[in-house]
């Protein structure tokens, strides 16, 4: 059974935060983002435990349960690349934010629908705003890397519903429609 998607989540991983060594110096991070059977990965920056990486990624949402996984690895030219942490990613209060629809029209831009704050539930390490602005619904985070001694990943959240998508927001479709990014 091929069930139609919600919508399509694009996920911005913006750039990492003080990433753990791995090689001598320093590492060779690179992100890898998996939802279901979706695996997206971004590309090597080398050298660098503060990697800029501003690169988009879309995934499918079918099952707005299925958990997004969120790892960094440092990449090795002989050896299998090494874990640098992972993060699971909670977009249920921003799918939440979404279902709003038609009320977010008399909202001016840049204002704060939601804010959520880091718990044991999520990997937030600081607080998070879901924000209108322009039309769209965005959420900025800052993740908290598990199973490593330090690190952080800066993504931006962005849903769009097109065709042959169920949608997840209320008549009009507010919150999703497509987009140029």
């Amino acid at each position: 059974m091929d069930q139609k998607p919600l919508g399509l989540l694009t996920i911005h991983v913006k750039r990492g935060i003080n990433l753990a060594i791995r090689d001598h110096r320093s590492s060779d991070p690179y992100v890898v983002i998996t939802v279901s059977d979706q695996t997206l990965k971004t590309r090597v920056v080398k050298r660098n435990c503060n990697p800029v990486w501003n690169e988009e990624m879309t995934v499918a949402i079918k099952d707005p349960n299925v958990p997004i996984r969120l790892t960094v690895f440092d990449w090795d030219k002989f050896t299998g690349d090494d874990k640098m942490g992972d993060a699971n990613l909670d977009i249920q209060p921003y799918l939440d934010s979404l279902k709003m629809g038609m009320e977010l029209l008399r909202l001016p831009n840049g204002c704060a629908i939601k804010r959520v704050q880091p718990s044991r539930h999520n990997c937030l390490s600081d607080e998070s705003s879901i924000v209108w602005n322009n039309g769209k619904i965005t959420q900025d985070m800052i993740l908290r890397l598990n199973n490593v001694e330090c690190g952080e990943i800066e993504i931006m959240l962005e849903w769009h519903e097109g065709a042959g998508c169920r949608g997840i927001t209320s008549k009009g479709g507010v919150g999703g429609g497509s987009s140029s990014t």
